[in-house]
């Protein structure tokens, strides 16, 4: 099986949402990581003190042939046609551990995916 990594940067109150989708059509779970970010606008400041939006980089393992139906769940869930909601994109895995627990769910979705 080759698996993909998914990386979605959204604010933190689409998370909640993104994930209930994702899980809804199959993923087997996610990790969600606090951060800061930027971007083409400058930076809100108060009383000179600058104000960085919140961010969640939300990470999904996937197996490839799932990755398209992924990011649309993505796109549409996480509002992504609305400026300022979010990207997301993916990475190739090259090596993992720690799936055993997972396994089960990913040969039914690659078998439901063939038949």
């Amino acid at each position: 099986m080759k698996f993909k990594l998914i990386m979605a940067f959204v604010k933190p109150h689409i998370s909640d949402i993104l994930v209930d989708a994702m899980k809804k059509e199959g993923a087997t779970g996610a990790t969600i990581i606090p951060a800061k970010g930027t971007g083409i606008h400058e930076a809100k400041t108060f009383f000179g003190l600058a104000l960085e939006a919140q961010t969640e980089i939300i990470t999904f393992i996937v197996e490839e042939h799932v990755v398209e139906k992924y990011l649309e769940v993505i796109k549409t869930a996480g509002k992504f046609h609305e400026p300022g909601t979010g990207i997301a994109f993916v990475l190739p895995i090259e090596h993992a551990i720690g799936l055993e627990s997972q396994m089960k769910k990913f040969k039914e979705q690659a078998r439901d995916e063939y038949f």
